[in-house]
């Protein structure tokens, strides 16, 4: 049985995986960077292990440096969370060599699913649709053109390896295939190592909808129903929601049925999604597999009343499956919206900086799965997801409206952020509606754009706070100290103004 779990992420995940670790009485280890030293994770855990510098690619990235914290701590499993290292199968196999259990599948799995091209050809062996395309990596030039003129304009030319939208280009007209092939394969190989690409037919108006699975070392698979993830920017999701409004009950079935296909294909063990693409008449098909946790598991967790990461633990312990899969239902309806360190008026660019003032939304069907606090500096060397709010409602308009009362109440001061941005997407009409695509974001960018006056409400609740810490300081200071307190305070006009004085 596993005793103690180290895990080699950081953040929000790594704070949600220590509570359910928690929870089964499993004692946990933390990792962390320079940059991370006060991390939210670091305190949470029951131990923590410096691994390295800041940068991701001398800490969270270093394999040997996680394993000598595993054995330092003593650790039997390491969790990697999602992110980092969670796709990478040389992960594993080094666990496998160690004798520490890894809470995820196997590196074989991993490689099969983690290859684009080769996925692609396990699926159609496993008779799950895909999109019609390329069965090979792209060689030259000359094969993309006479590849693109077979399936017809307009295609999508993808990278590999890898994901989160990161060496793809869409191709519309002829002119621009060599240089949307020679900067999809420039970024591919910077971003994963190889220049590897493929290229399959566009669709149009596309939503994006996955799958959880979970599968168990005894041949048992699950399917945990679907997630909406359409509400994209640059091709990373920021709002999910389950059940996807446009699925029937027949359609639901059947793509649950090809994601429980896809896992047997490649003997997978453990929690996994499977992701489709599904064009306007709900054609659908297999775009990738996502051999982890996914960002926006909660939301699953939430409508379907099962533990994600205790499914991991319990797969990794060698149990089989205690779910069925005819007594599995979805209740009610969910949302999460990721929180970042951004800007979004300029180009959603990193905002890292130190937390100065933070609200965190409570309620019936509330839940936040964050790692900031007052105090905290988001450092620049991460991803800027700071936080994710999960709501339940009882249906999808509940839902809605649960979850912008819930963003009108969460401030942040001190770094820019999102939150006005995800509040405006959920008064777009396409949205309420639930007829919208992955384009939603962009159609409708001159609302969603709007001024933000937030940052500077929340701004006003941190000087109102330390005004009140000022008059504090000022009843009881001595007459030379109140000199000193007053020539120091720098924001004392801004104050009398917020404060109307």
């Amino acid at each position: 049985m596993i005793k103690k779990v180290l895990v080699a992420n950081r953040g929000e995940i790594a704070v949600r995986i220590i509570r359910s670790c928690r929870e089964m009485e499993i004692r946990t280890v933390a990792v962390y960077s320079d940059a991370d030293r006060k991390a939210l994770h670091v305190l949470y855990a029951d131990e923590a292990y410096h691994i390295g510098p800041s940068p991701s690619v001398e800490s969270y990235l270093n394999i040997e440096n996680i394993i000598r914290a595993a054995r330092l701590s003593g650790a039997d499993a390491i969790h990697p969370g999602y992110g980092f290292l969670s796709e990478n199968p040389e992960f594993p196999a080094r666990c496998r060599q160690e004798g520490i259990i890894f809470i995820g599948p196997s590196p074989e799995a991993i490689s099969m699913m983690g290859d684009k091209i080769t996925a692609r050809q396990m699926m159609i062996k496993a008779g799950v649709p895909v999109v019609p395309g390329t069965e090979g990596k792209i060689a030259s030039e000359e094969q993309a053109l006479k590849a693109i003129h077979e399936i017809g304009l307009p295609v999508m030319i993808k990278a590999s390896a890898g994901g989160g939208g990161k060496g793809m280009r869409l191709v519309t007209n002829e002119k621009d295939i060599k240089p949307g092939l020679r900067s999809a394969r420039s970024e591919a190989l910077s971003a994963f190592g190889e220049d590897a690409v493929f290229i399959e037919k566009y669709i149009s108006s596309p939503r994006h909808i996955e799958f959880q699975i979970l599968a168990d070392g005894h041949g048992n698979v699950l399917q945990l129903f679907e997630r909406e993830c359409s509400v994209q920017r640059r091709h990373q999701k920021i709002i999910e929601e389950t059940p996807s409004p446009i699925l029937s009950q027949e359609r639901r079935q059947q793509m649950g049925d090809a994601a429980i296909a896809a896992a047997r294909a490649v003997n997978y063990q453990g929690a996994g999604t499977v992701e489709f693409i599904v064009d306007k008449d709900l054609n659908y098909y297999f775009l990738e597999m996502n051999t982890r946790l996914q960002v926006e598991h909660p939301i699953t967790e939430r409508v379907v009343g099962v533990d994600l990461v205790k499914e991991q633990i319990n797969i990794a312990n060698g149990h089989p499956l205690q779910l069925k899969q005819e007594e599995l239902k979805q209740h009610g309806h969910a949302i999460e919206c990721r929180v970042y360190a951004e800007d979004p008026e300029n180009n959603f660019m990193p905002a890292p900086g130190v937390v100065k003032h933070i609200d965190i939304p409570y309620g019936v069907g509330v839940r936040v799965d964050g790692s900031i606090y007052e105090g905290f500096e988001v450092p620049l060397y991460y991803d800027p997801l700071i936080a994710k709010l999960i709501v339940w409602g009882k249906d999808r308009q509940d839902a809605i409206e649960r979850s912008k009362r819930a963003l009108k109440e969460f401030k942040i001061a001190g770094v820019k952020n999102n939150l006005s941005f995800l509040e405006r997407i959920l008064q777009l009409d396409d949205f309420l509606s639930g007829n919208y695509t992955t384009h939603l974001i962009e159609e409708n960018w001159d609302f969603l754009m709007q001024e933000d006056n937030c940052a500077d409400h929340c701004e006003d609740i941190v000087i109102i706070t330390a005004f009140m810490e000022y008059l504090h300081k000022i009843k009881k200071a001595s007459p030379r100290e109140m000199t000193a307190i007053k020539n120091n305070w720098k924001d004392y006009s801004r104050i009398r103004s917020v404060l109307k004085l």
